[in-house]
């Protein structure tokens, strides 16, 4: 009986043991890009500091219980931690307070004030203050920025003057869902395939960012996927009514228990169209996922399936435009022109930590395209299928007893693309028939593949002093089979461009607590499409080069007037050479050139403020101004001299200023301004589009019902001016067989949406 009670006395000494030892630990991320926070303090109720999460995030904690997160730039938060279990946390950034905010471009996740670069934001509140279905309202939100919209399916995007020659699409600028590439072999990237509910936030590097992500003269657009709360289970239900005969219905289902979280979302959008032949349907499927399998691995998909079928009006000469904006180019309404595809991705990311100063992210990724396009020349069919890999090792060092971050890595990326043509023999068929496929014309299989070697690094001179060196190696090469024509007179070649090593160098200091300055140089590129390669005889051009460029910049950002204003100022000059322009040979053939040099000077301005914070309500006001000096410095195309004119395509100045508000009691609202120069047409500056301005509203009220149901009930204007403008143009329109020239994509006149969003938690 001794014995037995002996047990017993052992037995329940090792259970208080072990149970007095019992870690309660996690990570703390961030709740728009899900990257794990360093130096977050945790305080128990009483408000004194228990630890803080170290450099990957992780916290450990000693006894279970309710605990305050908090850290500057990031919304405090309470939570009860009873779970022994790896705990997920995750913390709200404040937009007014951005410079504090960690960011996932850098390769090194540093916080805004101690990058540099150029760098926006674009927050997920600001994404759901507009109607969900037009990117281009969002991404010009952005000084540099300028996206051109002619339907939802036809549009362009520049950076700071780059890719504003590309006439169709948005090109020589990266784009990234996550990190997986929506730039294809080609160059050209389509971000307004992605669904607008899906981002949880948008990250904009301005100006060559070769040593990050590769080919990319303009910039970098990084999309990042809302992956959905953790220890959450809930149901949304959107609708949306709207002009022009807009109907768009969504689905999101989020999925989480304490170390997984996963965002499903479907939507499915209608839209008649403000012009002739202009419908648009769409279905999209996404799903975004972390999981968190220990402290040290986390895993991220995502995945992403388009559905789409858009009729394309295309673009009108001036008489039209300006007498007739509602209708269709004659050759286009005629045969009914439109494009049908399915598009899809595919991706896996796994982090590893080895420990506090190393961590490797490695990305695989997959995607496709099988594509359909009638148009009034010809009838183009293509699939695309691509593959590829981004990696990155990544540490902290002491050199000289000073902190030293480094990075080297890798991307590889294969796509294989092949396309044929067709006669359209719509002229043939009564109106109402539209496209009809004929003949072949031809058929052509294109292997695109590139790779980029990089490293970048962060040296800390001193405690205010940053030293950043980066460097990137590319090979792009092209291969072209033609599978119609004969050895005669056969297309097919091959064309290796020369590897390109694109340097970096960059200084932040640290003027003050609150604000900093940096200056940079950088050196960037952007490989010409394989199609730009062609001659008129379909051979390859062996002597056309890659557009590159160098970029001097100095900036800042911070707060002044007792942290009143947040702000952010960049003064540039990029120095292109080798400039691609597109020299058009017929109504449908366009050649690749290199035709001079080009002379880009900017400043851009970010301004933004809290006007009222109050128990009851809050008011924030946000500016940003874009100054345009872009020339061409040299550039004779030939007999013609445009030396000296203004780059065709972009505007002399941008302005776009945005005040929100919301109550406790429910009530909330969003309006915009919106302000766009004139823009050169044409090379020669003969033509200039004209200026105009944009503004754009939207109130709603979200009703306290219960802890489990919300709603939220909206209406919103788009164009309250009802200002005639074009949202896109189509530069240096060429005036075949004695017609117009077409420049103008006619903007929608005033139009308004409402809907309802409904949110149950289970």
């Amino acid at each position: 009986m001794r014995t037995s009670l002996h047990i017993l006395f052992i037995w329940c000494w090792f259970i208080s043991i072990s149970l007095s030892a019992q870690n309660y630990s996690g990570k703390v991320i961030g709740a728009e890009n899900s990257i794990e926070i360093f130096n977050v303090q945790i305080s128990d109720t009483s408000k004194n500091i228990v630890t803080t999460t170290n450099k990957n995030g992780f916290f450990s904690l000693t006894k279970s219980g309710s605990y305050i997160f908090s850290k500057t730039g990031y919304h405090s938060k309470t939570i009860l931690i009873e779970n022994s279990n790896l705990n997920i946390v995750k913390l709200l950034e404040k937009p007014e307070d951005l410079n504090e905010i960690i960011i996932k471009t850098s390769n090194f996740q540093s916080p805004l004030k101690k990058i540099a670069s150029a760098i926006s934001i674009i927050t997920t509140k600001e994404i759901t203050s507009n109607n969900s279905t037009n990117m281009a309202s969002i991404l010009n939100m952005v000084s540099g920025v300028y996206m051109q919209s002619g339907t939802q399916n036809t549009n362009r995007i520049t950076i700071r003057g780059i890719g504003s020659r590309n006439l169709y699409g948005t090109s020589k600028i990266r784009a990234y869902y996550q990190d997986i590439p929506l730039t294809n072999g080609s160059g050209e990237s389509t971000i307004e395939d992605i669904e607008l509910n899906s981002i949880g936030r948008v990250e904009i590097l301005k100006g060559p960012s070769s040593s990050l992500y590769g080919a990319g003269l303009g910039g970098t657009i990084q999309l990042i996927p809302n992956k959905g709360q953790f220890d959450e289970f809930n149901l949304n239900i959107g609708t949306l009514f709207g002009s022009f005969g807009l109907q768009k219905y969504s689905l999101n289902v989020n999925l989480g228990n304490q170390t997984n979280s996963a965002n499903i979302i479907y939507t499915n959008t209608h839209s008649d169209g403000y012009r002739e032949n202009n419908s648009l349907n769409r279905q999209v499927f996404t799903l975004a996922s972390n999981h968190f399998l220990s402290d040290k691995d986390k895993f991220t998909i995502i995945a992403n399936f388009i559905d789409l079928k858009a009729y394309i009006p295309s673009s009108l000469n001036e008489d039209d435009y300006i007498n007739n904006p509602e209708s269709a180019a004659y050759t286009w309404g005629r045969s009914k022109g439109y494009e049908d595809y399915n598009k899809g991705l595919f991706g896996l990311s796994w982090q590893h930590d080895f420990n506090l100063k190393t961590k490797q992210i490695t990305s695989v990724f997959t995607s496709f395209l099988k594509s359909y396009e009638a148009r009034p020349f010809n009838i183009l069919k293509e699939k695309t299928n691509a593959i590829g890999l981004r990696t990155r090792f990544l540490s902290e060092n002491k050199l000289f007893n000073r902190s030293l971050k480094w990075t080297i890595g890798g991307e590889l990326f294969y796509d294989h693309n092949s396309y044929q043509t067709f006669e359209n023999l719509y002229k043939d068929f009564p109106p109402e028939i539209g496209s009809v496929q004929g003949e072949i014309l031809s058929d052509f299989n294109e292997d695109r593949f590139y790779s980029n070697s990089f490293m970048d690094s962060k040296y800390e001179l001193s405690k205010k002093t940053i030293l950043d060196i980066g460097l990137n190696f590319n090979q792009t090469v092209y291969k072209l089979k033609d599978e119609f024509n004969d050895d005669a007179i056969n297309f097919s070649g091959d064309y290796r461009f020369d590897i390109i090593i694109s340097p970096k160098i960059g200084l932040t200091h640290q003027i003050t607590s609150s604000s900093m300055i940096y200056g940079t140089i950088s050196h960037g590129f952007s490989p010409p499409k394989l199609e730009e390669t062609l001659l008129p005889n379909g051979l390859i051009n062996t002597d056309i080069k890659p557009e590159t460029g160098w970029n001097y910049e100095i900036g800042s950002r911070g707060k002044i007037w007792n942290n009143i204003f947040n702000y952010e100022i960049a003064i540039y000059q990029m120095d292109v050479k080798d400039l691609l322009v597109a020299r058009r040979t017929s109504d449908d053939q366009f050649i690749g050139v290199n035709a001079g040099k080009t002379k880009l000077n900017g400043i851009e301005m970010d301004i933004n403020y809290t006007i009222l914070k109050s128990e009851k309500i809050k008011i924030t006001h946000s500016n940003s101004f874009s100054f345009n000096n872009f020339k061409f410095k040299e550039f004779k195309v030939l007999e013609n001299d445009f030396s000296g004119n203004d780059l065709t395509g972009t505007p002399k100045n941008t302005f776009n200023s945005q005040i929100y508000f919301e109550s406790d009691f429910g009530f909330y609202g969003f309006l915009n301004y919106y302000y766009v120069g004139k823009i050169p047409l044409r090379d020669d500056n003969l033509i200039y589009s004209q200026k105009y301005q944009l503004l754009n509203g939207k109130i709603g009220f979200k009703p306290k019902i219960n802890s489990k149901l919300k709603i939220d009930v909206f209406v919103g204007i788009n164009n309250l001016l009802n200002e005639k403008y074009a949202s896109m143009l189509l530069i240096n329109a060429g005036s075949f067989g004695n017609k117009a020239p077409r420049y103008y994509y006619p903007g929608e006149p005033i139009n308004y949406y409402t809907g309802v969003n409904l949110k149950y938690l289970f």
